[in-house]
């Protein structure tokens, strides 16, 4: 009965069954990798029949696509990119994104790292599907930091011998270094000592 009446729930609610399915299957991957997740599991956690989950992906890949295109990038994008949209001080709000990420990503990062980059190590070598999709989100996230740069050197808040697109990329690979340590130690400490050393830099190209 209860199969039948989630069955009911999903036909009349497809959006929002597929959401459910996104993010399942998003936590299964977040913790045990993409090879690692087992659909069984995903239903497990929805409720679904396998019906259900075959109706709106119709493979183990297309779903782990969609985990990227509708799950991780959208968090790209609401962690990295909006918060620099339209800084007054573009400088200021990349450092404070960097400065207040201990404190505002959920702990799950600590325990298990960064998604995009850990799909990334493990399944760009392996799909080229999720290899273009990841790049993409990297590429995105790189693009709106160095338009930062870029902004904030044309008001003169950073020296003009600063190469924006060689910073913007230091300032991505550091990142995903730092959250490294921080899961290697499973230490938020570890996440913010290593933030502290990355913002030094940013300062370190301020014209005064």
């Amino acid at each position: 009965m209860q199969q039948a009446a989630n069955t009911a729930r999903a036909t009349r609610n497809p959006d929002q069954t597929r959401q459910r399915i996104l993010e399942a299957a998003f936590m299964e991957i977040y913790r045990n990798g993409f090879q690692g997740m087992r659909l069984d599991e995903v239903l497990a956690a929805t409720h679904l029949t396998k019906g259900a989950l075959y109706h709106h992906f119709p493979n183990k890949q297309a779903l782990g696509y969609a985990v990227v295109d509708e799950v991780i990038l959208p968090m790209v994008q609401a962690v990295w990119i909006l918060p620099l949209r339209g800084a007054a001080d573009p400088l200021q709000a990349l450092i404070d994104v960097i400065e207040q990420m201990p404190d505002t990503k959920p702990p799950e990062m600590i325990q298990y790292g960064c998604p995009l980059n850990n799909l990334a190590q493990e399944m760009s070598p392996l799909d080229e599907g999720f290899r273009q999709r990841l790049d993409h989100a990297f590429g995105e996230w790189h693009g709106a930091t160095r338009q930062a740069l870029q902004q904030a050197q044309q008001q003169g808040l950073i020296r003009t011998d600063c190469d924006c697109e060689e910073i913007a990329t230091f300032v991505m690979a550091a990142l995903e270094g730092c959250i490294g340590l921080a899961k290697s130690a499973q230490s938020k400490d570890r996440l913010k000592v290593c933030n502290r050393g990355l913002i030094q830099f940013l300062r370190s190209l301020k014209t005064h």
